[in-house]
């Protein structure tokens, strides 16, 4: 992949050309960047496999398809939390540098996260933090523990739960898996007129975003939303839907970003990658070791999931994900637990380890990745279907596909793990299921070429 910059006056108003994999030409006008990020420690670029969209900004921090530093990833989202209190209450953040410096280099970011979990962010008011699945429920779960009190967090989530009604529902566009529930146990949590923060990794067009909006004003009224991102690509026609929506609801839409500009694509990328992505094979090898976390410091919910098959899974959920909502007082606690749980899993470490999430599952493995000692990454398995290409700055290196065991319809991936890189591999799963569900994925973990593999579970 190649990539140039045209203009290198200011860290804002930058011109970036990427072209991905020859013919797909990806043109970026950087308008806004207010903490000076080097757009290369944010993103690398991708060809999607996806007819909605064909590429896709692979974020260098959030933990899901590229390995990161977990603190770095956490740091991320309270970059966030600091533009909110510096944008809609005009505070200043005195660890802000600090914050930078752990995105930008992350070898410095432990000691910087472990400073700020020990001293939290003040709001004025309450707030209602909402992360948009899949990919932004650790960053949602972030901004949202950056603050000490006055929060409340919650995920959407694609999963449907037997024993809750979804509270709203709303769709994402331009994804390959378009439904989004909700499903608070605190019935009341939508019920306050508070100021709701929607948190996403990336905004492309805001139709997401505005679709939700939409959903909770037709039941649960307001006047104020935030959208934070990462990253704000919408265009003027985009802002203007916006300011369209505001003056129709009678709302105030405020969005908050670390990077923002608009993106100009050329040409496309076919169907068939360019390498081939290593399917998941019945007798691929040995068996990851198993290692069953038990703790009663968690808080086992008794829902069970059912699939559009009709498969229902009665093993347990985690309050503490933030699937079902997490109040500031409970997160407080949480950070206590997952640093237990990490200094735990080191005795199973012998060198450099990849720690790994799961589909939605990534705030809670990322925490305790980030207590497990030096020299350990973190990433996620996803849904997200990209392109493969062993090519210099192109962000999805190899991948490795197994059947959901959620969903053996849905096909998840495993992104960039190179050879001779980690001594052991830790993948997280929140809920356990049948043995015939699993072999997919033990089918997958025996393909990685790391040598000790092993399956935490919850119970």
């Amino acid at each position: 992949m190649n990539i140039t910059t045209l203009s290198t006056s200011s860290p804002e108003h930058q011109i970036f050309n990427f072209n991905i994999l020859g013919n797909l030409d990806i043109t970026i006008r950087v308008q806004q960047n207010p903490y000076q990020l080097p757009p290369e420690a944010l993103f690398q670029m991708a060809a999607r496999i996806n007819k909605k969209r064909s590429f896709l900004f692979v974020s260098k921090v959030l933990g899901k398809h590229l390995p990161v530093r977990p603190a770095t990833s956490v740091l991320s989202g309270m970059a966030l939390a600091a533009r909110l209190l510096e944008e809609r209450y005009s505070l200043e953040v005195a660890e802000l540098p600090a914050i930078v410096q752990g995105i930008v280099h992350q070898e410095k970011s432990d000691e910087i996260l472990h400073q700020l979990l020990l001293h939290p962010f003040e709001l004025p008011e309450p707030l209602l933090f909402i992360g948009f699945a899949e990919t932004a429920t650790a960053l949602g779960h972030s901004m949202f523990s950056a603050f000490g009190s006055k929060t409340e967090y919650i995920h959407t989530t694609r999963e449907r739960i037997n024993e809750l009604p979804s509270t709203i529902d709303f769709e994402e566009e331009h994804s390959h898996a378009v439904a989004h529930h909700f499903y608070p146990v605190n019935k009341n949590l939508l019920r306050s007129e508070c100021p709701i923060v929607l948190v996403d990794d990336e905004i492309t067009t805001g139709k997401t975003a505005l679709n939700i909006i939409r959903e909770i004003q037709r039941h649960f009224p307001r006047k104020q939303y935030i959208v934070a991102s990462l990253l704000d690509w919408r265009s003027q026609e985009d802002h203007r839907k916006f300011q369209e929506l505001e003056a129709e609801l009678d709302i105030k839409i405020t969005a908050i970003s670390l990077l923002k500009g608009e993106i100009e694509v050329n040409g496309a990328t076919g169907e068939q990658p360019t390498q081939q992505t290593i399917v998941a094979s019945a007798h691929a090898g040995t068996a990851p070791v198993v290692i069953p976390l038990e703790t009663a410091a968690l808080t086992k919910l008794s829902f069970s999931s059912i699939t559009p098959s009709g498969f229902i899974n009665t093993q347990p959920y985690l309050l503490e994900t933030g699937r079902f909502g997490i109040t500031a007082e409970q997160q407080r606690e949480l950070h206590g637990t997952l640093r237990e749980l990490g200094q735990a899993l080191q005795q199973y470490r012998t060198g450099r380890a990849l720690c790994m999430g799961t589909g939605e599952f990534m705030y809670v493995p990322m925490m305790i990745a980030a207590f497990m000692g030096d020299d350990v990454l973190y990433q996620s398995t996803t849904r997200s279907p990209i392109h493969p290409a062993a090519k210099e700055a192109y962000a999805v290196q190899n991948a490795f596909s197994y059947e959901s065991p959620d969903d053996p319809a849905i096909p998840n991936f495993i992104y960039n793990i190179p050879e001779q890189r980690y001594s052991e591999l830790f993948l997280f799963l929140e809920r356990g299921t049948s043995d015939e569900r699993l072999n997919s994925l033990y089918a997958a973990l025996a393909q990685l070429p790391i040598p000790h593999k092993y399956v935490v579970m919850f119970c």
